[in-house]
């Protein structure tokens, strides 16, 4: 997986916030960003390219995991460090991640995101764990 986020990761940076290649996968043609955060363990930067929506001025990304049983790794390293930093197209700022992990915001917020990419259907759908949903809010 990793290798498969780094390639994305250089197609992003080098199409100017799109992604293209057939490396992409699933992430060919929908909205991009990367998603900078602090280790909660290790304190080491990590990035990750996560389909987004908008919300009232914000971004959106879903904690997916591909449906797995388990919070992704980068969740947990915001739960620690809501801090963030995120790229979308060629701008980079620092932004506060907000968890939202019940209600009806997080069902409006979810289904945003299934409408972008109905994978995320499928993940909620094998999954017992209720994917948590995260906001985004530019910093200052």
């Amino acid at each position: 997986m990793d290798d498969m986020n780094q390639q994305v990761i250089k197609d992003f940076r080098a199409n100017d916030g799109a992604v293209d290649v057939a490396a992409g996968g699933f992430f060919r043609g929908k909205p991009v960003l990367i998603l900078h955060n602090t280790g909660a363990r290790t304190g080491k930067l990590r990035t990750n390219p996560l389909v987004y929506a908008t919300h009232d001025g914000s971004y959106v990304v879903v904690a997916s995991k591909g449906g797995a049983a388990n919070d992704p790794h980068w969740l947990l390293n915001i739960r620690a460090n809501p801090d963030v930093t995120v790229e979308v197209g060629t701008e980079k700022f620092p932004a506060r991640a907000t968890i939202v992990e019940d209600g009806p915001l997080r069902d409006e917020l979810y289904a945003k995101l299934v409408a972008i990419m109905d994978q995320f259907a499928e993940y909620e759908a094998k999954t017992a764990r209720r994917i948590p949903v995260v906001v985004l809010d530019r910093a200052g």
